[in-house]
């Protein structure tokens, strides 16, 4: 499994959004903060008030030249599904065969209710403008990512 750092230079990719638009990280560099966040399934509650916190958040976001990336191996009607529904207003991508989840080294072993499967363990990464990590958060809480992201923010 890949183990990334901060400091290194962040995996680049081009991912198809929830409209079917193709978006690259280096569409941002030299221009935005990237707050780039894995998640397992969009529409399920977890994953919904982890979504809506960053929604709430993208004024604030603004003030930090900083933009939302949410990545999940959810297939692009999915993705649109739950952006209309919730209301989103940032990009979701589709990480179908987690190749990008693999190369940011976010795909492994989870257990769930005595269960044990391959899936997105829920990570985020700040990317600056220069594409390099800033900062790794591993142990994401849900209800809060959203203050915890902009805490981060305001110590870079």
């Amino acid at each position: 499994m890949v183990t990334l750092k901060i400091g290194n230079l962040a995996p680049v990719f081009t991912l198809h959004d929830q409209n079917g638009k193709k978006v690259s990280l280096k569409d941002f560099k030299d221009k935005k903060n990237v707050v780039l966040y894995f998640y397992p399934k969009a529409m399920t509650p977890g994953c919904t008030v982890q979504a809506c916190g960053l929604r709430d958040s993208k004024k604030d976001l603004a003030k930090f030249s900083a933009v939302s990336l949410g990545i999940s191996p959810d297939p692009v009607a999915r993705l649109k599904k739950f952006e209309d529904k919730e209301d989103l207003n940032f990009v979701l991508l589709s990480d179908e065969d987690h190749a990008i989840a693999d190369n940011y080294g976010v795909w492994g072993l989870k257990k769930f209710m005595g269960r044990e499967f391959m899936g997105i363990i829920r990570t985020t990464f700040v990317i600056d403008k220069k594409g390099k990590i800033a900062h790794i958060m591993d142990k994401v809480k849900t209800k809060s990512h959203h203050e915890d992201v902009m805490a981060i923010l305001e110590s870079l």
